[in-house]
C-alpha cells in the first residue's frame, strides 16, 4: 500500500478563507492523531483544530495557466501539531482529519492525489462585506461570522488571553502532515503564501456536526479569522520514513 504524497506542486486563489478554531483537551486530540505526530498545546492542556472555510480559485499544477484551474468550495477540518523529521528538525504544521467539496470531481481528485479524506456535500454560502453565512444539510454545519471595524472579544470560554496569542492557531501553517501506517511513511507538504493577514471576526452561529460527533468531551469556541485573496502554493510532497 502506498500512500497518495501530492506528485506535483499546486498553485491556487484563496478568495475567501474564514477559520473557526476550537480548543479541546489535549489527551482527547491526541489520540485521534498518528504517533508520529504530536499536538501543538497551550500551557500543555489545551490542543486545537480547525475548520477552515475556504472559496478555492483556479486550483490548478504548478506552472498551468490560471483560467485551467478549478474553483469549489473547500471546508476542512485539521489538527495542529508538530513533526520532527529525520534529520531532527522540528516542524509545525496541520493533520488533516477530513475534507469537505461540494463538487464531485474534487472529491475524486483530492483523493486521488491526497490522503485527506474528501466527500461532496451541499454547501451554500451567503457573503457580503460585512458577514458570511456557511450552510451544509449533509456536513450537519451551520456558520455564520461577522466582520466588525473595531476587534471584537474572543468567544467565551476561549483559553487565549488575546487576539496576538489566538493568531499562532489561525493558519495556515508552513506544513501539512500525511501518516501511512502500512509503510510508516510520513508526507510533508510545504506550503507559501505571498501574504496573510487575519482579521479577528465575530461568530454568530458555529454548529459543527463533525466536531460533535469526534466525542472530545469539553470543546470550546476559540477564535475566528476571515481574509481574502490570498494566492497560495503547495510544494511536490515529499516522504520520509518513520523510526519511532
Amino acid at each position: 500500500m502506498t500512500i497518495a504524497h501530492h506528485p506535483f506542486g499546486i498553485d491556487a486563489l484563496l478568495s475567501r478563507t474564514t477559520v473557526l478554531t476550537f480548543a479541546a483537551p489535549a489527551a482527547a486530540l491526541q489520540r485521534l492523531l498518528p504517533a508520529c505526530l504530536t499536538l501543538d498545546t497551550l500551557d500543555d492542556t489545551w490542543g486545537f483544530m480547525a475548520v477552515a472555510l475556504v472559496q478555492t480559485r483556479q486550483l490548478r499544477p504548478q506552472g498551468l495557466p490560471a483560467w485551467l484551474g478549478h474553483s469549489f468550495f473547500l471546508i476542512g477540518y485539521r489538527v495542529f501539531v508538530r513533526y520532527t523529521t529525520a534529520a531532527g528538525k522540528r516542524l509545525r504544521g496541520l493533520y488533516i482529519l477530513g475534507s469537505e467539496t461540494d463538487k464531485r470531481h474534487m472529491q475524486w481528485l483530492g483523493n486521488l492525489l491526497t490522503s485527506y479524506h474528501y466527500r461532496t456535500v451541499d454547501i451554500r454560502q451567503t457573503a457580503t462585506a460585512t458577514s458570511q453565512a456557511i450552510l451544509s444539510r449533509q456536513a450537519g454545519l451551520c456558520i455564520e461570522v461577522e466582520n466588525l471595524i473595531d476587534e471584537p472579544e474572543l468567544p467565551d470560554g476561549s483559553p487565549f488571553r488575546n487576539w496576538q496569542q489566538a493568531r499562532r492557531f489561525a493558519g495556515p501553517l508552513p506544513f501539512t502532515f500525511s501518516w501511512c501506517p502500512a509503510t510508516k511513511q510520513v508526507v510533508i507538504v510545504e506550503g507559501e503564501r505571498e501574504e496573510w493577514r487575519p482579521q479577528p471576526v465575530r461568530v454568530v452561529a458555529a454548529e459543527v456536526a463533525f466536531i460533535r460527533n469526534l466525542g472530545l468531551g469539553e470543546v470550546r469556541l476559540a477564535s475566528a479569522f476571515t481574509m481574502q485573496n490570498i494566492p497560495y502554493r503547495w510544494k511536490k510532497g515529499r516522504t520520509e520514513t518513520w523510526a519511532g
